[in-house]
Formats: structure tokens, C-alpha cells, sequence
């Protein structure tokens, strides 16, 4: 047996309940892992109220976990690997990483060498490949200023990380005056205090505006971050902060000026063995104090509804993560 956090039917936070329930067993094409820690995700909030129609309750969230190998019967990671997973329906097809084991796929397994402590290395995965992943859709090439919409979530503050890296001036956004000095010293050059209209500031620091646009706030300011891009610069859309899916009435040809290109981000693009190298030059960088970790905020698996009430009233500024003894 074991335990998990069961989200019983679509719901507030308080359909999570803390349950014993069976633990799986390893079979061909699929590994168990004993979950040590977990981060939350946006996605898994949208899962938990009941906005993906796909997912039958009672379910077992989470779209990525880190931890060790327990029992394989195929994959060829022995027990004890060190392994990381995102993605690839955990949590949504099957039962995620919301539990002290998880069982799956053999594909979407990373092995990573790591002496990080466990609620660091599970801060990172979803976090750090999906800005890693933004940045590669936004085609960078040489120098250039990128505004991060949404500077202080996980992925915001991981793509400011990347960003510094690169040699690229980066202007972050954030609705809240008080974390702008934290924003500074996660790598960002400018900050701009989000009042609802941000042109005149951005332009204020980069007049042509931007050669490149993450925009992790999503449909609302889709159209407004297309119009602040420099001519010819490319915006990508990422994440969904502010919870709303699609661009009412979206007209491509009157709503993206000329030679301003639109792009996105899926972060099964780099799930599995796709992001294994990534994820271990990204799990090196933090252990080097390169980059950040972004942690927020560490809860137990008994306290994951708090979990989830923490991050869905926006009190986090980064990663809020779950660790499992």
C-alpha cells in the first residue's frame, strides 16, 4: 500500500484527499518510481476544477515527479537511479506524481546525476525545460532584449536564468511592486510594475521594442505583447497564468503586425530522452549557483490542498513544491 493524493471529483482544493490506496507494480514498458518530491503546475489547478474534460476522477494528479527507480521491468535504470519525468498524460491519462510511487512509462524517465537536495531537484524539471524549451521556439539568435511576461512565476524567473546565460537584456513583468528587487536579482535587467498597460514603460527602456516576447500570462495579453514586439521579433506563448484559454474573436491579419512572428511551446517536446541532456545541464547550473532554483514555498503530501490554495490565490513567487519522505 502507499499514500497519494487522490483528487476525488472536479472541485476546490479540498477534493484532494490524502488516501491509501494500492501501490502498482512495475510491468513491461513501464517503471515504478518511489516519488521523493513533486512541483506544482498551473495545469494540474485547471485539472483539479475540472477543465480538462478528458480526465476521469477519481484521479491521481501530477505532470511530473522526481525520485528513484524501485522496480523496472524493462527499462534498464536500476533500482536506485536517480530519475526525473514530466509530462506524457501523468496525471491526466493515468495517475501522476501526487503519491509515494508513481508508475510510468519507461519513455518518459531521465535518469539524472545529481547530489541536490530532493525539493530543489523538484523545482526544476517542468519548470526550467519549459522555459529552456520557450526560448529555443523563440529562435534566439545572437543578442537582443526578450520582456518576460509573468517574471515571477517558476518559468518566468527559470527564462530570466537562461536569459542572463545567453547575454540577453531582459525586461520581466509583475503586477506587484514589491517583488520587482526580487525579479532583479533572479537576472533581470528592467522591471515593469504590470498596471494593465505596459507599452509606454517597455518602450521607455527599449523604444523599438523587444526582438523577443514570453508571454506566460496568456490569451489576455496575447494581442497587446504581438503589438509590443520590435518589428520582425517573435512572440511565444507559453503559459496560461491567467487562466483564460482562448483570444475572443482572434483575426491573425488585424491582430499580428506585419513581419511579427507568433509561436508556442509544448512541453512534451521535451519529455523523456529529448530533455534528459537538457535537464542535467540545468540541474548542473543550479548546483553551481549559475542559475536558481526558484523555490518558494515546501509542503508535505498530507498539506497538499494547501498547496493547492497557496498557488491558486497567487502567493507564490516561483516554484511551490511537494516532498514526500
Amino acid at each position: 500500500m502507499m499514500k497519494a493524493a487522490v483528487a476525488e471529483r472536479p472541485g476546490p482544493p479540498e477534493v484532494l484527499r490524502v488516501r491509501t490506496i494500492p501501490r502498482p507494480e512495475a510491468r513491461p514498458g513501464w517503471t515504478l518510481v518511489q516519488v521523493k518530491a513533486f512541483g506544482l503546475n498551473r495545469s494540474e489547478l485547471m485539472t483539479r476544477q475540472g477543465h480538462s474534460p478528458s480526465v476521469r476522477f477519481p484521479r491521481v494528479l501530477g505532470i511530473e515527479c522526481v525520485g528513484v527507480v524501485a522496480e523496472s521491468s524493462g527499462s534498464g535504470l536500476s533500482p536506485g537511479t536517480t530519475v526525473a519525468a514530466v509530462m506524457g498524460e501523468m496525471g491526466r491519462a493515468f495517475d501522476g506524481g501526487y503519491a509515494e510511487y508513481a508508475l510510468l512509462p519507461d519513455e518518459l524517465l531521465m535518469p539524472v546525476s545529481t547530489t541536490l537536495d530532493w525539493a530543489t531537484f523538484g523545482a526544476l524539471p517542468e519548470t526550467y525545460l519549459t522555459a529552456y524549451g520557450s526560448l529555443a521556439a523563440l529562435n534566439i539568435v545572437g543578442g537582443g532584449t526578450l520582456l518576460v511576461r509573468g517574471g515571477t512565476s517558476s518559468v518566468g524567473m527559470a527564462a530570466l536564468s537562461l536569459a542572463a546565460d545567453r547575454g540577453l537584456e531582459t525586461i520581466a513583468t509583475t503586477r506587484s511592486p514589491a517583488k520587482a528587487e526580487l525579479l532583479a536579482t533572479r537576472g533581470a535587467d528592467h522591471v515593469v510594475v504590470d498596471t494593465g498597460a505596459i507599452a509606454d514603460q517597455v518602450r521607455a527602456i527599449r523604444p523599438g521594442g523587444p526582438d523577443y516576447v514570453l508571454d506566460l500570462v496568456g490569451a489576455p495579453t496575447l494581442v497587446d505583447s504581438l503589438h509590443l514586439a520590435a518589428r520582425g521579433g517573435t512572440v511565444c506563448v507559453t503559459g496560461m497564468l491567467s487562466g483564460v484559454w482562448a483570444v475572443p474573436d482572434f483575426e491573425p491579419v488585424a491582430m499580428i503586425p506585419s513581419g511579427t512572428r507568433l509561436t508556442a511551446f509544448h512541453s512534451q517536446d521535451l519529455q523523456g530522452s529529448a530533455g534528459t541532456e537538457a535537464l542535467q545541464n540545468i540541474v548542473d547550473a543550479v548546483s553551481k549557483g549559475t542559475y536558481h532554483a526558484n523555490l518558494d514555498r515546501v509542503f508535505t503530501l498530507e498539506e497538499i490542498a494547501d498547496a493547492h490554495q497557496y498557488m491558486e490565490t497567487n502567493q507564490a513567487t516561483g516554484k511551490v513544491v511537494v516532498r514526500i519522505p
